[in-house]
């Protein structure tokens, strides 16, 4: 039978509580059940007066706007409200009523602006939410997985100004400094001499192909009359030093213009992320899109270096000398991908030259040693070929192109420390890991992404962007959280309570007394 009322009871006066037009299993049930979120209270006291002004919203609804905004992955604030003003079960998790007005969608930022920016709250609400997983027994952080994923900026791609890149000192600068030094000694070289930029050309810095790192003599004056001699020793330090330039947005000048492989060229921020083997986020940072994750792992290590970690897993931009150090000091052990050889085609690629330890040198395809030469300022010796043996080497042509015929092979003085790390990939109970990856932390980006509105941000600046991330992560971590709670929570519930046993018999209940039951429920075909 057709049935032909199906907007009759649009005026119908209901008495009902907005707790019965929110679902049972909804999400927001279990977020709220996840955790008590009056902690927020204690974070934003210092930024409420106590007895001067209006009252203000609710902090708790005011952090639970962006909460809602992540979680369900709504492009803008604005949206976020549009969705509050009608949907029950986000009025409910709110705590707003059915006639309560919603904030203004410019509420948020305006509270942003005068009361958290410049503030770590949001931060201080993911750590909140990671606490609480692990006092769930949530987390295992004796393995970690580190990787970063890039967001794009609010930044047009064609509105920008060529900039010279600031040189930036390597973290590990100081420690490799004295090592080359302690190296250097050991071989019986002489001290490198700070590379700096002098007028005098008599301090000129030298060559670092140069074996014994002796500053060649300045250049003779040019007795010719007409234009100076270009080949000045400024001119060399420029030529040398290799200014760096980078595209500079006008529009967001903290982000980093982004190219790798096939992506399309943008102006992003790269967020590097820490996370463990079920996928919980332990830390975070924030860099422009165009900074290396080798130089900017230190910032997101040192939010996770207290907790007991055994092995780290990362791609091969993290095998690196520093950071295998680094690591190897705090007894951590470094697992990382294969790398291929960028050898030139039909040349023997390095591990063809085998290191000897106990004597210092390389030997060659041809069983012929390569001796130590020098130490340069970036920390790499140098070993080198006897140009008369070479010369009648039948391997000549895949060892070297050079017309002196000598082979140079250099290794770091760290070199020892990433050799480990490449044994861990043949090491039973670590090798295993590796395979993870794709279930812990390239799953948290496809979620991020997917689901949460990670892909790119609409707000300027990194301290926003900051604040982006830490919701989103705490957002991640509080939906694992919540299923877990909320499993706890119906297994302590009794199988039927009173409430319940009797909806389930009020049907039968009216029928007996009455002499009737409620209408049948519409049919599903």
């Amino acid at each position: 039978m057709m049935t032909k009322d199906g907007a009759a009871n649009r005026e119908q006066i209901e008495f009902l509580s907005l707790d019965e037009l929110v679902p049972e299993d909804h999400l927001v049930r279990k977020l709220e059940n996840a955790i008590d979120w009056s902690f927020i209270y204690e974070l934003v006291e210092d930024k409420y007066s106590e007895d001067n002004g209006r009252p203000s919203l609710d902090p708790v609804t005011l952090i639970k706007l962006p909460v809602l905004q992540y979680m369900f992955g709504m492009r803008s604030m604005r949206r976020t409200i549009k969705e509050a003003d009608v949907n029950m079960a986000y009025r409910w998790f709110l705590g707003l009523s059915i006639y309560d007005p919603v904030p203004h969608f410019s509420t948020f930022g305006k509270n942003y602006t005068r009361r958290f920016k410049g503030t770590d709250l949001f931060e201080q609400i993911f750590q909140r939410i990671l606490t609480e997983c692990f006092q769930a027994g949530m987390v295992d952080p004796s393995v970690v997985f580190v990787d970063s994923t890039h967001v794009k900026a609010r930044a047009n791609g064609k509105n920008y100004h060529d900039e010279v890149a600031a040189e930036q000192a390597l973290w590990y600068e100081n420690e490799l400094k004295e090592e080359i030094q302690k190296d250097r000694e050991a071989h019986g070289k002489r001290p490198l001499k700070d590379l700096t930029v002098v007028d005098d050309e008599d301090d000129m810095p030298e060559a670092d192909d140069n074996e014994d790192d002796v500053p060649p003599s300045p250049p003779p004056e040019s007795t010719s009359r007409g234009k100076p001699n270009k080949n000045t020793s400024k001119k060399k330090i420029a030529r040398r030093k290799q200014e760096k330039h980078v595209k500079k947005s006008t529009s967001d000048p903290e982000s980093g213009w982004f190219r790798k492989g096939e992506h399309k060229h943008v102006f992003a921020y790269s967020v590097e992320t820490v996370c463990e083997q079920d996928g919980i986020i332990l830390g975070y940072s924030v860099h422009p899109g165009n900074e290396n994750d080798g130089r900017t792992f230190p910032s997101v290590f040192d939010k996770v270096e207290d907790f007991p970690i055994e092995i780290v897993v990362g791609d091969t931009a993290y095998e690196t000398p520093a950071i295998a150090r680094m690591l190897s000091l705090k007894g951590i052990d470094l697992l990382s991908a294969y790398k291929r050889p960028q050898t030139k085609a039909g040349f023997f690629p390095k591990h063809e030259y085998v290191y000897d330890e106990y004597n210092d040198c390389y030997i060659c395809p041809n069983n012929q040693i390569l001796n130590y030469r020098t130490t340069n300022r970036h920390g790499y010796r140098k070993y080198r070929s006897n140009p008369e043996i070479c010369a009648g080497c039948p391997y000549l042509k895949q060892c070297t192109e050079s017309k002196k015929h000598l082979k140079t092979v250099t290794r770091h003085v760290w070199e020892d420390y990433v050799e480990q790390a490449e044994e861990n990939r043949y090491t039973d109970g670590i090798r295993e890991y590796y395979q993870l990856r794709k279930e812990t932390i390239e799953r948290d980006f496809g979620l991020a992404k997917e689901l949460h509105g990670f892909r790119y941000t609409q707000m300027f600046g990194k301290a926003r962007m900051e604040m982006k991330v830490a919701l989103t992560y705490a957002c991640l971590n509080l939906k694992k959280l919540a299923k877990v709670r909320w499993k706890e929570r119906k297994k302590a519930l009794p199988s039927c309570s009173f409430s319940a046993c009797f909806f389930i018999s009020l049907p039968k209940l009216l029928k007996a007394a009455f002499g009737f039951a409620p209408k049948a429920p519409l049919s599903t075909v």
